[in-house]
């Protein structure tokens, strides 16, 4: 453990993970985005607490060095411990797992860590697989989950130093203003506390590059790097639009590379496991139909996707979209499930809970335009007439106003920058 290196001069984010949980705490998420600096405030929160340093175990396992090993070899991380201090009990032990996915066998090590040593473990991963069901067979579902994302807004404005309890007008303008460079540049940590931007830009692009050729490339065994990286982009340049594979694998065709369609619908399936995109299924109340529709595919960060492509004019009204869907996914509940619904019209969110629809949402930058307003509000309402949901929301960029359809319907609209605060 890197003793020396703690307590750590962290922000915090606005959920703590827990401690003596009694459960497997697995921390999923994309690379970067403070799976790592969550655990060491745990560190730091005991350490406060008087726990002996002695008590902590931490290994890094995104290390050339380690990636060799398997379920028997990690065994000898604990007897390497046990001879370190053969007084410490090992039922008092902290153990925390960083990137364990990329060893395999790496579940059943740590079900034999916690039936025979310790109920304090810790493990973060950049796949998926860290929130399978079969993750949850092999661990004979002790563990928690604690899913990771990069920073909400909220994070963004306490990690700047910008209020947002304060109501003063001032306060309220470098609210907005914090906004507009948040749909922007993302929330990943690191990137949030650079303070120049060619260095946020050159971040970004080297966290790209890692996820496409170690997490991508070499964890799936793609050797197309080229075609991948061109696919990838075209996910994200049709970013808020429903997204046809079949159309893409015609223009990789038509470019002279070749690529086989079932490829591609995997590469997208594998973007998605690595939490670069979160897919999004038409609504339907028949299973069949909505898991049949085009996904859409919504980019974990704005500030990855204007790295990738560089920032594209016109394109506030789909980063502030992309920016709402993030919000809703990091809050969503076990029971939600996330659509957009599409007739003759379209509803950009679909908030399902249980069997209920809970909300509908549309997003546009500005209402001002009066074909626009009538498509978001006619929108809106074939959704609603579709699901039965009158909790109706649509959010813009500094709009705040209360559209009353009929005495027993309103459309709210709300700033986003004001929702992002209050959801």
């Amino acid at each position: 453990m890197r003793q020396a290196e703690f307590p750590t001069d962290l922000k915090p984010r606005e959920a703590q993970l827990p401690i003596d949980s009694g459960k497997i705490v697995t921390i999923p998420g994309v690379r970067r985005c403070g799976k790592s600096s969550r655990m060491e405030v745990v560190v730091n929160d005991l350490l406060s607490q008087g726990i002996d340093r002695r008590r902590f175990l931490w290994v890094g396992f995104d290390d050339e060095r380690l990636v060799t090993m398997n379920s028997d070899d990690l065994n000898q991380i604990v007897e390497a411990y046990q001879e370190m201090y053969p007084d410490v009990e090992m039922s008092s032990v902290y153990m925390f797992f960083d990137e364990i996915q990329l060893i395999e066998g790496w579940e059943y090590f740590v079900m034999r860590l916690y039936k025979h040593y310790t109920k304090n473990i810790y493990i973060s991963g950049s796949n998926a697989s860290m929130l399978s069901s079969e993750l949850k067979s092999a661990l004979r579902g002790w563990p928690l989950e604690e899913e990771t994302m990069p920073l909400s807004f909220k994070e963004y404005c306490d990690f700047k130093g910008i209020k947002t309890d304060s109501w003063l007008e001032s306060d309220l303008a470098k609210l907005r203003n914090a906004f507009i460079a948040y749909n922007s540049e993302g929330g990943f940590p690191e990137v949030v506390l650079t303070e120049n931007p060619l260095y946020k830009a050159k971040i970004l692009q080297t966290y790209f590059d890692t996820m496409l050729l170690k997490d991508l490339v070499e964890r799936y065994g793609i050797s197309n790097i080229e075609v991948m990286r061109y696919f990838l982009k075209r996910l994200m340049v049709n970013l808020t639009k429903p997204t046809s594979v079949r159309a893409i694998h015609g223009d990789i065709k038509s470019r002279g590379l070749k690529v086989s369609k079932d490829a591609l619908y995997d590469w997208a399936n594998y973007a998605c496991d690595i939490f670069m995109f979160v897919s999004v299924s038409n609504y339907s109340r028949s299973l069949q139909k909505s898991e049949s529709s085009q996904p859409k595919y919504y980019c974990i960060d704005n500030g990855l996707r204007d790295a990738v492509l560089l920032p594209q004019s016109g394109d506030d009204g789909k980063k502030l979209e992309n920016t709402v869907f993030l919000q809703l996914y990091r809050q969503r509940t076990p029971i939600d499930r996330i659509y957009y619904y599409q007739g003759k019209g379209e509803c950009d969110f679909v908030v399902q809970r249980g069997i209920d629809v809970a909300s509908l949402i549309q997003v546009t930058w500005d209402m001002s335009n009066e074909e626009t307003r009538s498509r978001e509000i006619n929108g809106i309402m074939e959704a609603s007439k579709a699901t039965g949901c009158k909790n109706l929301y649509i959010i813009t960029y500094d709009t705040a106003e209360e559209i009353e359809i009929d005495e027993d319907t309103v459309i709210h609209v709300i700033p986003a920058w004001r929702w992002l605060l209050d959801i």
